[in-house]
Order: C-alpha cells, then structure tokens, then sequence
C-alpha cells in the first residue's frame, strides 16, 4: 500500500518551522542535512545558506513530515499561496484541540474548532510560518 508525506518549502527558516512542529509533536527528526553537508565540487551553497536546511524529516505517528529551504538561485517560494493544507486526523477530541491549539499559535484561525456540520470535530488555520492546516477528529471513525 503506498504512504504519502507531506514536504514543505520555506525560505530560510525551515528549521525554526520543524522545531516549532516538534514542540507540538513530539519526538525527534529522523534526518537533517544542511546544504553544506551537500558540498562537492558540483555544489556550492552561498555562505549565508551553508547552514539552511536542504532535508528535514520529522515522524508523526506513522507519517513523516518532511521539509528544505528552497536556495536563493532557485527563486523564493510563496508561502502565503500554498493551497495545499496539511490534514491531521487526531486520535481523540483532547489530542485535536492539544494539536490544533499548539499549531495555530501566532496563526490565523480560518475556521475555529468545533463541531462541524458533517458529524466530525474540526478546524482550520494557517500557523504563524504561512502552512495551512486542518486538525479533526471523527469519532464515527475512530478507533478509541
């Protein structure tokens, strides 16, 4: 059965993103490369990206969340557009609002969590690095 993970760009700060994920949840990343562990004579990072990111990857249940900094030659990423969102399916209604409380901080709430009116617990927000996010929790198909 394949197994999807989400990957996110960011420009500069993904390490302060990722070790603000983990604050939230938990745990320890499995993987991070900077673009100076990268260097060869095919390529070199400018000096002020040597330290950036070019691989993060930090597990979340039988996820992993993965992310880099997109390098200056390569044309910054806009995080406002990304119109994709990240979906988080909580094991119980404490977890989502621990979950969705954690990752909103300095955010913007797009939809409070609450019950929503197809029969799940949810809400939606943009966390304070532009990453857009739902958090839920569906009784109906939980397994607690």
């Amino acid at each position: 059965m394949p197994h999807i993970n989400p990957h996110i760009n960011f420009n500069g700060n993904a390490e302060e993103a990722f070790l603000f994920y983990q604050s939230v949840f938990g745990g320890s990343f499995t993987r991070v490369v900077r673009f100076k562990d990268m260097a060869n004579e095919h390529f070199t990072p400018l000096e002020k990206e040597a330290n950036n990111i070019m691989h993060i990857a930090l597990p979340i249940g039988s996820s992993t969340l993965m992310g880099n900094d997109v390098p200056e030659f390569m044309g910054p990423t806009n995080e406002r557009e990304n119109r994709s969102k990240i979906v988080v399916h909580a094991a119980t209604k404490e977890e989502a609002d621990q979950l969705f409380n954690g990752l909103s901080a300095g955010g913007e709430i797009e939809m409070p969590i609450d019950n929503s009116p197809w029969g799940s617990y949810f809400g939606m927000f943009r966390d304070k690095y532009g990453i857009e996010w739902m958090v839920e929790f569906d009784a109906a198909n939980s397994a607690s």
